[in-house]
């Protein structure tokens, strides 16, 4: 039975609204001292961690009003940060991708933000901290419960010719999303050959996820020392995004690492990863370390990130 809400209830809601919009500078022109609006940042956000979505999905999702979406997205079109293109099933629909330029215009609002709010957090003793992210997990749970996961995953160890697949996929999925030259597949074709060359089963594993009997992601836990195991290669197709193929993938490597008494877990990723980062930053990772570098043909920001076990 639906009992409505007092008058107290509301003015308390509508009060922590104004603080918590307020606090973040939500209401300021520009986001974080970005070119972009919250309306745009929140647009981008969607558009980094989402694939093949349509302009109208993103509308529906967000509640913006559809013309003031089409200027967004204009907008973002004239300056280089998407990609449009014309959904298969409906050619009036067009479907939205951030291009190289785009993910790392998000990129550099991501790090503004959790800069922002790690500022904010800072004064805080520990036990505040807790208590406020519980009380903004509540809060996220109470108004939109989660929903269950839509497909079974499987988890399973390498098999021959898995290796293969790895190398070739994470070649062809970086050079498309990010711009990324073949010095990148080089690369991890010289791990998967390392791995396999030094192989030691009882403290090293590679898994890869499988969605109805097909590999759509891997991961390796490999031996830094004997206190440090080093996650690698952590990579999700597009069609399973979303599903928690990443977040399981991560759990396992960090059960293994603890089964086998590694003290710490270490990777190695770049400021314009953002999906995986966020994975890395919920499994209780925390970046240590981070330094600009050019490879695979662009500038990056590479980040050090470490778990404590």
């Amino acid at each position: 039975m639906t009992t409505f809400p007092s008058d107290s209830e509301v003015a308390a809601v509508r009060a922590f609204n104004r603080f918590y919009t307020r606090k973040l500078g939500a209401l300021d022109q520009h986001l974080l001292d970005s070119p972009f609006s919250l309306a745009e940042a929140r647009v981008l956000y969607e558009l980094a961690h989402r694939d093949a979505v349509s302009a109208k999905e993103i509308g529906l999702l967000l509640g913006i009003d559809a013309g003031y979406l089409s200027r967004i997205v204009q907008s973002f079109d004239e300056n280089g940060l998407i990609s449009r293109t014309p959904l298969p099933s409906d050619r009036r629909q067009q479907q939205l991708g951030l291009t190289a330029k785009g993910r790392q215009a998000y990129a550099r609002l991501d790090r503004s933000s959790q800069k922002e709010i790690a500022a904010m957090l800072a004064p805080l003793a520990p036990a505040v901290r807790e208590r406020l992210v519980g009380a903004m997990s509540t809060i996220a749970t109470a108004l939109e419960p989660r929903q269950p996961d839509r497909s079974p995953i499987l988890l399973r160890s390498h098999r021959p010719g898995d290796i293969g697949w790895i190398i070739s996929r994470h070649g062809a999925v970086y050079a498309e999303e990010y711009g990324w030259d073949i010095s990148f597949e080089a690369l991890v074709a010289e791990i998967g050959a390392q791995f396999i060359k030094r192989y030691d089963p009882a403290r090293e594993h590679c898994w890869i996820a499988e969605l109805a009997g097909e590999p759509v992601g891997s991961i390796f836990l490999v031996k830094g020392s004997d206190d440090v195991g080093k996650l690698r290669l952590l990579l999700v197709e597009k069609k399973a995004r979303g599903l928690g193929v990443g977040r399981a993938l991560t759990e396992q490597c960090i059960r293994f690492a603890r089964e086998k008494n590694y003290k710490t877990v270490e990777l190695w990723t770049q400021s314009i990863l953002t999906a995986a980062r966020d994975i890395y930053a919920r499994a209780g990772f925390r970046k240590v370390a981070e330094e600009p570098h050019a490879s695979f043909g662009v500038q990056l920001m590479g980040e050090t990130w470490r778990l404590d076990l």
